[in-house]
This record gives structure tokens, C-alpha cells and sequence, in this order.
């Protein structure tokens, strides 16, 4: 039997007045799992849980309906799996967060979830708190993968066979600068705008122009790709140290 309650809708300005609460959809076809994930997501109060969803068909429905922030979304559910709901929803132009939580060990279904435009991914057997931890890096725009999927997902970019990111996109229309390609190694490790500022001692603002060059360059149109990019070509950033008395 399909789960259709949705849960009654609460104020979302937190209780410290530091801003909207993250609307949460969950989404796996055991009530158990979406009963452990809905109570980890209530202990925090910077969440809510709006829906859940028990297949495919039911996430599209309450993506829809909802518009929640991030959907937490099992990748094997009957009726329509996790891909399909994703594929779909992509083709619709949803531009809502997923996170895939999943007890799968197949790596293709993990690359082709990043494809298909999902933000991270974790598996079952994570900590409670690390999941918490990756509902709030999605939902402000960041990348999560752990140690296990982000090695099976740079391994799968690492063939030349393979486009850099989805679509065919990502070919550089002119070389990196230095600069540009430690910004790009610093995106890929999910580092914001302050952050990469603060790493590489200089403003906000020369980050984002960098950004913003970088994007035309390579012919991306978000981080996602552009992570994916990095891991395609092996960009990462490792910091200089610096000299004793340097600027």
C-alpha cells in the first residue's frame, strides 16, 4: 500500500530566528527506514520532513506538489526506481535537491546518479549524524560524497571514454589559468565562495569573477558539473605552504 500522508506543514522560521527550516521529502519503500530518517530529521531544528514517499511514481508526485528542499531518495523502490523519479524529474526541469541514500554497492548506479543530477550520495550504513550533515551541505548548494562513492565515481570519470560531465558538456573552450584550475579543485572538494577566499587569500568577489570565467570556459552551467569536470580530468587543490613572513 502506497504511504500518501503528507505531514501537516509547520512554521519554518527556526527557533534562533537564523532563517527557513529545511523541507525534507523522504523517500524508500521500508517504513522503517523512513520512520528512523523522519526522527533523525525532527531531532534537528533547522528540519522538517514534509512528505514521505514509498516509490518513484509518489516522489515525482510530492516533488510536485511540495517543492521540498532536498528529497532523501533510495535508489531501489518498487514500481519506479530512484533513477527513473530523478530522470523525470530532470526532464521536467525540477531544480529540487537529491540526496541519495542508498544500501546499494553498485557503482554505475551511483555515476549514474550523478548524471542524472543528484547533489550526493550516502550509503545505509552511514552515521546518523553524517546524514544530517549531508541534508545540509545539498541543501546549500554543496556536494557530498563520502570516501567509497567519490572513489567509485572518479574512477568511472577517469576513462577518456566518458564525457566530463552530463550531456556532453564541459569541453574547454580555452586553457585554465593556475588560478582557475585551484578554484575548480577547490569546488570538486565543496568548498563555498568564503571558503575558497579565505584558502586561497583573496576576496569573495575575485572568486566569483574566477567562477564566472571558469563556467564560460569550460561550458558548464553549475558546480555539479564543474566537480564532475574535475574529477573527469584529476584537478585538485593542494595548498602551497607558505614561506615564513610571506604575504
Amino acid at each position: 500500500m502506497k504511504n500518501t500522508e503528507a505531514f501537516a506543514p509547520v512554521d519554518e522560521t527556526r527557533a534562533d530566528g537564523r532563517g527557513k527550516r529545511i523541507r525534507v521529502l523522504i523517500a524508500d519503500d521500508h517504513p522503517i527506514v523512513r520512520t528512523g530518517l523522519r526522527e533523525i530529521c525532527e531531532n534537528e531544528p533547522d528540519m522538517e520532513v514534509v512528505a514521505e514517499a514509498c516509490d518513484g511514481r509518489e516522489v515525482i508526485e510530492k516533488v510536485r506538489e511540495l517543492s521540498p528542499d532536498v528529497v532523501v531518495l533510495d535508489l531501489r523502490m518498487p514500481d519506479m526506481d530512484g533513477l527513473a523519479a530523478m530522470r523525470a524529474l530532470r526532464e521536467a526541469g525540477n531544480r529540487t535537491k537529491m540526496l541519495v541514500l542508498t544500501g546499494s554497492e553498485d557503482k554505475d548506479k551511483y555515476v549514474q546518479a550523478m548524471r542524472l543530477g543528484c547533489s550526493g550520495i550516502v550509503l545505509k550504513k552511514t552515521a546518523p549524524d553524517l546524514i544530517i550533515k549531508s541534508i545540509r551541505k545539498v541543501h546549500q548548494g554543496e556536494i557530498w560524497l563520502d570516501s567509497h562513492t567519490t572513489a567509485a565515481v572518479m574512477r568511472h570519470f577517469a576513462s577518456p571514454a566518458e564525457p566530463a560531465v552530463p550531456d556532453g558538456r564541459g569541453r574547454e573552450r580555452a586553457p585554465l589559468s593556475n588560478r582557475e584550475r585551484e578554484i575548480v579543485g577547490l569546488v570538486a572538494q565543496g568548498h563555498k565562495n568564503k571558503e575558497m577566499a579565505e584558502k586561497l587569500f583573496i576576496s569573495e568577489q575575485t572568486v566569483k569573477n574566477h567562477l564566472h570565467n571558469i563556467f564560460d570556459k569550460l561550458g558548464v552551467s553549475d558546480r555539479l558539473e564543474l566537480a564532475l569536470y574535475a574529477i573527469h580530468n584529476g584537478i585538485y587543490f593542494v595548498p602551497e605552504p607558505k614561506e615564513r613572513g610571506s604575504e
